[in-house]
């Protein structure tokens, strides 16, 4: 006899799992529990199956009904309706697989057991979530140029003309990490230079004109906050480093003696090791710090946290405060600071300067000479960088060098 929706609707649980029959192989399976399966009974090849279509009310009489016509359809034509099922659920577990949000990450925890660094995963990560509500659970093979072309307008409406570069930036990358993987066949994402606004390029404000760097040091000497802010202001000035790779520095990198600091390839931007020379002024500063640094690993410890690094916005703070603006200096202003009065100087090479300032020469066995062919002229220009840099704290008169050294 059929079951009816009554008849579903009312059936209750007993000790044991019983149940329903409906006709054509199809049943309602009560457990113990309460639970009301439908399952439906068949035979493929001469052997019994059975075959779940889920559970009510979810899954309505009628609709089991349907499921079980459709199944007995596959069977009569020589299907077998469960492995067809199975082989639908492993297809869906593929194509999941095969989403751009899925192999967008895939692609960052590639770069990131590369080696790549800490803040540049971050910034992956930013623009894998920045695509991830717009095309992240689309088939990375599926993804049409209009779809990544529509999310970009929207950040360009806002004004984020450096978020749309770097988000389809980011899109081409993943695009043909799938390409190169056999997942996908073209990168969509290439069909979009040009598409939205280019941002202007903003030059990190910096102090360059002499006197002013003689008021900018005055100001740093009688800093009234924290007495490790002022130093690691002091040691920008001193050795120009990015400000990352200064605030992040630790003690184990610094050999006092031999007068160099190793900053790890980890953390430079290109990926290579950088050796800056001190100063005998550079030495003096480290010598105050070590005694405020709280025996911590870091030379530039956060206010109260000695195992954690100075806080980006510190310096950049500190300027501010001391009456800096923005427009008029940053923490990354020291190094614009350094390579132009370096250069006026004209008693130092351009290699040598562009080495200081760890701007890598793409040409790798070039790079390599220049690292061991200017290190004797960056020891003499630290020196010569730091009395110049007290010449100017002291107001003197600065007098044009016109040779270049040798």
């Amino acid at each position: 006899m059929a079951l009816t929706d009554i008849v579903v609707r009312n059936a209750k649980p007993r000790e044991r799992d019983y149940k329903l029959a409906d006709g054509g192989g199809l049943y309602l399976l009560v457990t113990r529990a309460g639970g009301r399966l439908w399952r439906m009974k068949y035979r493929a090849d001469g052997v019994e199956r059975k075959l779940s279509f889920g559970k009510y009310p979810d899954v309505t009489l009628a609709d089991a009904r349907k499921a079980r016509d459709r199944a007995r359809t596959m069977v009569s034509g020589g299907q077998d309706p469960a492995a067809a099922k199975r082989r639908e659920r492993v297809a869906r577990v593929l194509a999941a697989g095969t989403t751009f949000g899925a192999i967008a990450l895939e692609y960052v925890e590639k770069a990131e057991k590369e080696g790549r660094s800490p803040a540049t995963i971050a910034k992956l990560h930013w623009a894998r979530e920045w695509l991830e509500p717009a095309i992240g659970r689309r088939p990375v093979d599926q993804i049409e140029p209009h779809e990544l072309l529509a999310l970009l307008k929207r950040q360009e409406g806002k004004g984020q003309f450096e978020t749309a570069r770097r988000t389809r930036a980011f899109a081409s990358r993943v695009f043909r990490y799938a390409v190169a993987t056999a997942r996908a066949k073209n990168d969509p994402a290439a069909l979009l230079v040009g598409a939205v606004t280019a941002s202007r390029s903003k030059h990190l404000a910096a102090i360059v004109d002499p006197n002013r760097v003689g008021e900018l040091l005055r100001a740093i000497a009688i800093y009234s906050g924290n007495p490790l802010t002022r130093l690691a202001l002091s040691f920008s000035s001193q050795v120009f480093v990015r400000p990352g790779e200064l605030r992040q520095a630790e003690w184990s990198e610094i050999d006092e003696e031999a007068a160099v600091w190793r900053i790890p390839a980890a953390r430079m931007k290109k990926r290579r090791e950088h050796v800056v020379p001190l100063s005998r002024q550079s030495l003096e500063i480290l010598a105050q710090t070590r005694k405020l640094s709280s025996g911590g690993r870091f030379v530039f410890p956060a206010l109260g946290k000695p195992d954690k690094p100075m806080s980006e916005n510190t310096v950049a703070g500190a300027l501010r405060r001391m009456g800096f603006s923005s427009e008029e200096m940053s923490a990354h202003g020291f190094r614009a600071m350094a390579s132009t009065l370096l250069n006026e100087s004209r008693k130092w090479s351009p290699d040598a300067i562009e080495r200081a300032l760890a701007h890598q020469d793409n040409d790798k066995v070039r790079a390599a000479y220049h690292r061991g062919a200017h290190w004797k002229e960056r020891v003499a220009m630290a020196q010569w960088w730091s009395d110049h840099l007290d010449a100017l704290h002291g107001g003197a008169k600065i007098i044009q060098f016109l040779e270049v050294a040798v």
